[in-house]
């Protein structure tokens, strides 16, 4: 099967966006799955740099792109996007990317809300990025979404924002704001149809066509494995399945065809946001990893924490998502320093344990269990081979496979899309 699925294996932020990217060259489709204009990937293509929200990193490839019904949609977002992206010479058509058709929108009074409950005055908030995700999916659990097809039958439209606004506006009395106007919300929606629709598409038989044609697919996920509805650090999360299983429940496709599962997981650990890290550096260090690494997203320019590699979580990570494989990035951050730690067990109230526990307060509790490793003085920046890397460095790649029981499929050494150090080529298992 010569399909790949792509999940961030940390917190997010672990550089899919130049993996995908490197993949995608060699990709017939790519398709996203879950998240929305949320996530955020950086690709440097010939010394440009693109910053992709909502988009498939395969469009600036040229390659088809589709965004799957795991999706939540802001039509606004993407089209704005579709400019942005066009502003930098790529053509953006809907014989390029298509939008599944049963995929939920954000709409206004989803930002809104997101808005409402990030700014309550009690203190308690997630750390989202107010645009919309959470509620959107709230929605769409609930059976009251409007939904990309709905853009093309504006009685039908009218009963879907009704049916929505009936549940909004009580929240918003509750919240002491306004009520939302249905005919405003219609009204926008049916100026913004024309330019949505074209797009519009049954994704998961275009899937289920290039697979038939044994065209490559490669499935992309955004956000990590940490920050899953589910798996991860919970109510810390984002509101979708951010694992590999969603790559089929997210797109249409049987699990059986997703093929080869890659987990992205930087060299270090990093977080934004609210929620538990037990490898945090809040020290001189951790400042150093941020400013050598440039850890600001690429969507909310908001910094990242920072720590070592945590082993314990990448493994249970591994289980999670059954992977079959890793790319470490940012290798050349580590450049430099003399002495490297990495996490091999936690102490949770004076017992030693060896993966992350469910109770967000025993989360909260853990300590990290350190391994000191000799750190290297050479550079590894640009590597593209082993034998570029100082002796050091190899020895912390390995160790570091052994600590999670994944093989080391690929090592990125910069951001450029070419500098990578290649084990195994995913697309040939």
């Amino acid at each position: 099967m010569a399909n790949v699925v792509v999940v961030g294996a940390q917190w997010g932020d672990e550089g899919k966006g130049k993996i995908v990217d490197w993949l995608s060259l060699r990709a017939d489709v790519v398709a996203r799955f879950q998240g929305g204009h949320n996530a955020g990937h950086t690709l440097v293509v010939d010394g440009v740099v693109y910053k992709l929200s909502l988009m498939p990193s395969g469009v600036v490839r040229g390659k088809l792109s589709l965004l799957g019904n795991g999706v939540v949609i802001d039509p606004w977002a993407f089209l704005a996007e579709v400019e942005k992206v066009q502003a930098q010479g790529v053509a953006i058509t809907p014989d390029l990317v298509k939008i599944a058709e049963t995929a939920a929108l954000i709409l206004p009074v989803h930002r809104d809300l997101d808005g409402f409950r990030e700014n309550r005055d009690d203190g308690m908030k997630i750390g989202t990025t107010r645009r919309g995700i959470g509620p959107a999916y709230e929605d769409k659990v609930g059976r009251r979404a409007v939904r990309v097809i709905d853009l093309a039958d504006e009685q039908g439209l009218r009963a879907r924002v009704a049916d929505l606004l009936h549940h909004h506006n009580a929240m918003r009395r509750g919240y002491g704001e306004a009520e939302y106007s249905a005919d405003e919300l219609v009204a926008a929606l049916l100026e913004i149809a024309p330019k949505i629709l074209p797009y519009a598409a049954p994704v998961w038989r275009l899937l289920d066509e290039a697979i038939a044609e044994d065209k490559k697919v490669l499935f992309e996920g955004a956000q990590g494995a940490f920050l899953d509805v589910d798996h991860g650090t919970y109510p810390f999360v984002t509101s979708s399945n951010t694992v590999s299983g969603q790559a089929a429940a997210g797109t249409g496709v049987g699990p059986g065809k997703t093929g080869y599962v890659l987990g992205i997981v930087k060299a270090y650990t990093t977080r934004v946001g609210e929620g538990p890290f037990p490898t945090e550096l809040t020290d001189e260090t951790g400042r150093l990893i941020g400013e050598k690494g440039h850890e600001f997203g690429t969507v909310t320019a908001r910094q990242r924490r920072c720590g070592w590699f945590d082993a314990v979580l990448v493994r249970q990570s591994a289980k999670i998502n059954g992977l079959n494989g890793i790319v470490l990035t940012k290798l050349d951050v580590l450049d430099g320093f003399e002495t490297l730690k990495v996490c091999v067990a936690y102490e949770l109230d004076g017992k030693t344990i060896d993966r992350l526990p469910a109770s967000t307060a025993e989360q909260a509790r853990v300590k990290p269990v350190y391994e000191e490793m000799e750190g290297w003085s050479g550079s590894t920046r640009g590597a593209r081979s082993w034998a570029d890397l100082p002796a050091e460095a190899v020895k912390y790649v390995r160790r570091i496979e052994e600590l999670i029981e994944t093989p080391v499929a690929m090592v990125s050494t910069s951001p450029e899309r070419e500098d990578v150090i290649l084990m195994q080529d995913p697309f040939r298992g």
